[in-house]
């Protein structure tokens, strides 16, 4: 199985950075903004932009959430194996506030599109913006675009996106893999 590099461990700290800084020009200080990180993979990125900004920009009181969508998917009950849960934190209102959905890599949009049904259990957000580090811009199923990116990537349909993060692999890199 061949991979390749899309970015390294000082590239993905750039990206995160830059993310953080476009957030704050449209977020200023968060009192009307909470970030909810999409179970399973989007909560590191959003464990990490959190930590960006509150400790590297001063940003206080942030309300970070996670949510599963695994009951949510329409693939649910499709795959072989039975999918399996992950925990939800969401421990404030959504009602009226400007919710940004962080989530790893943005390939087909269905995920999205759960967390947008998933959310709903939570309130009526004023807004709804997309956050990912990995836009797979050309495999889109639904009409689903990132108000956020980090980097876009053009990969064939044999081709996976693999993102690690120091916390869960021991390592921050970007990866494209063929299956």
């Amino acid at each position: 199985m061949s991979h390749k590099v899309l970015l390294n461990s000082k590239e993905v700290n750039i990206t995160l950075h830059r993310l953080a800084c476009q957030l704050i020009e449209n977020h200023d200080d968060f009192s009307e903004t909470v970030l909810i990180g999409i179970q399973p993979r989007g909560k590191f990125l959003a464990n990490r932009l959190a930590k960006i900004l509150t400790e590297e920009y001063q940003i206080k009181d942030i309300e970070l959430g996670h949510l599963d969508i695994t009951f949510f998917r329409d693939d649910f009950r499709r795959g072989e194996k039975p999918l399996e849960a992950n925990t939800t934190i969401i421990d404030f209102i959504v009602e009226d506030k400007n919710v940004v959905f962080i989530d790893d890599v943005l390939y087909t949009g269905r995920s999205i599109r759960s967390a947008l049904t998933a959310i709903q259990s939570f309130g009526r957000p004023k807004d709804i913006e997309l956050l990912t580090l990995i836009d797979r811009r050309f495999s889109r199923h639904l009409p689903i675009q990132p108000n956020y990116r980090g980097r876009q990537v053009d990969a064939i349909d044999n081709q996976k996106v693999k993102v690690k993060w120091v916390e869960n692999e021991g390592e921050d890199a970007v990866y494209l893999v063929d299956k």
